[in-house]
C-alpha cells in the first residue's frame, strides 16, 4: 500500500543521494548500513526486555530500538533513491538489497520475541508472514507477474507498525505485544492476497 509513498519519498532524497554519491558511497554500501541499524534495534528490542522491570532502562532501550530501526528504513529508501538517480541499479544490488531487508526483519522479530515482549507464537506468526508477504512478491515476479503494491501490508507498514506500537508501549506495555497480534494476522492475510492475486493472473495469460 505505501510502496508508492516510498517512490514518492525516493525521489525527495536527491540532495541526501547526491551527498552519498559525492562521497563515494553506493547502494550496496546503503544497504549494508540499514542492515547494521536493524541488527542494533533488534539488540534494543532485546535489551528492552530484559530491562523491563525498570522503566527508565526499558523505555530508553525502545527509543533507541525505534531510533535504529527508522534509520534502517531510510538507508533502504535512500539506498533505492542512489541506484535509480545515478543509474547504479544492478541484478545483483537488488539481490543483496531484498536478502539484507530480510535479515533486517528477521532481527526485529527476534529481538522482540527474545526480549519477551510479545508472545513467541504470535511473534512466530508475524516473522513468517512477513517473510512470505516477501517471498510471495519474489516468486510471483520470477514468473513475469509484478506484484507490486499488492496487499495491505508491505514491508513499509510493517516497519511503520512496530514503530508506532513500539513508542505507544513507552505509555502502555501492552501496545507492542498487541501490535504482534495485529502484525501475524495482517501480514498472513497480506499473504493469502498476493497468492490469489497470483492465481487470478496466471489463470487468466493460461486462457
Amino acid at each position: 500500500m505505501l510502496t508508492k509513498i516510498k517512490k514518492k519519498i525516493q525521489s525527495m532524497l536527491k540532495t541526501e543521494a547526491a551527498i552519498a554519491n559525492r562521497i563515494g558511497l553506493t547502494p550496496n554500501h546503503l544497504s549494508i548500513a540499514g542492515a547494521l541499524l536493524g541488527i542494533i534495534s533488534g539488540i534494543s528490542y532485546w535489551l528492552a526486555g530484559m530491562n523491563i522491570t525498570d522503566p527508565y532502562k526499558g523505555r530508553a532501550y525502545l527509543l533507541i530500538a525505534v531510533a535504529f530501526l527508522i534509520g534502517s528504513g531510510f538507508m533502504d529508501a535512500l539506498d533505492g533513491a542512489l541506484a535509480r538517480l545515478y543509474q547504479k541499479t544492478s541484478i545483483k544490488g537488488g539481490f543483496m538489497d531484498s536478502l539484507i531487508d530480510r535479515y533486517v526483519d528477521a532481527a526485529v522479530y527476534s529481538g522482540i520475541m527474545i526480549g519477551g515482549l510479545c508472545d513467541i507464537t504470535w511473534g512466530l506468526l508475524a516473522l513468517i508472514g512477513s517473510l512470505l508477504t516477501s517471498y510471495a512478491r519474489a516468486r510471483s515476479e520470477a514468473e513475469n507477474v509484478p506484484m507490486e503494491s499488492v496487499g495491505i501490508f508491505e514491508r513499509a507498514e510493517r516497519i511503520i507498525m512496530i514503530a508506532a506500537v513500539t513508542l505507544l508501549n513507552i505509555v502502555w506495555m501492552d501496545a507492542l505485544r498487541w501490535g504482534i497480534f495485529l502484525l501475524a494476522l495482517m501480514t498472513n492475510f497480506t499473504v493469502l492476497q498476493r497468492a490469489a492475486f497470483f492465481f487470478r493472473k496466471t489463470s487468466t495469460k493460461q486462457r
